[in-house]
């Protein structure tokens, strides 16, 4: 992660629509690309008795492989996958809070004004990320945890609105490596 990330006021309703518009392009786009490679492959190097198996298979594989590449090359910078990038980017952010999550809490406990940045960007992100995937259980267990975490951050006089995060910051939290002698 090299960019900072900025959570972006989304709908959901609209968040979800996009998501599986864009999914069901990708699986269209992959179960033509599949089938069509496992018929060619079938009939190019075959056998008339039967027995194709290895073909069919070879072509699925094929299929993955043209539909990662057109993914990749062309689909991701459309506007129709503008919703799911930033789905994907936004898991990509939290994630990197996830993995530190230890060193960020044992941060908030001794008021680092990093930690308790990148833990109020995390409650946001992750309340974010429940509504625009309609995820009510998870969301309303977050609440209480992030108005705990809000009002000490408001007991600090720091910034409630951590919409931002930056890498060098969880490059601060990350536990130093030790040393083998």
């Amino acid at each position: 992660m090299s960019d900072i990330f900025t959570l972006e006021p989304r709908d959901p309703e609209q968040y979800r629509q996009e998501t599986r518009k864009s999914n069901l392009i990708l699986m269209a786009t992959f179960a033509v690309l599949a089938m069509s490679l496992a018929t060619a492959s079938v009939r190019i190097f075959g056998s008339p008795d039967g027995g194709n198996f290895i073909w069919n298979l070879a072509g699925v594989v094929a299929g993955v492989i043209a539909t990662t590449a057109v993914f990749r090359l062309y689909y991701w910078h459309q506007p129709w996958m503008d919703s799911a990038r930033y789905g994907w980017q936004l898991k990509r952010s939290l994630m990197s809070v996830t993995n530190i999550l230890h060193a960020v809490k044992d941060g908030v406990e001794q008021d680092n004004p990093t930690a308790l940045k990148v833990m109020r960007f995390y409650h946001l992100g992750l309340e974010q990320m429940y509504r625009l995937e309609n995820n009510q259980s998870e969301l309303s267990d977050l609440q209480q945890e992030s108005r705990v975490h809000l009002d000490r951050l408001l007991a600090q006089g720091m910034d409630p609105e951590q919409t931002s995060l930056n890498p060098s910051w969880i490059e601060q939290l990350k536990p130093k490596k030790k040393s083998k002698r």
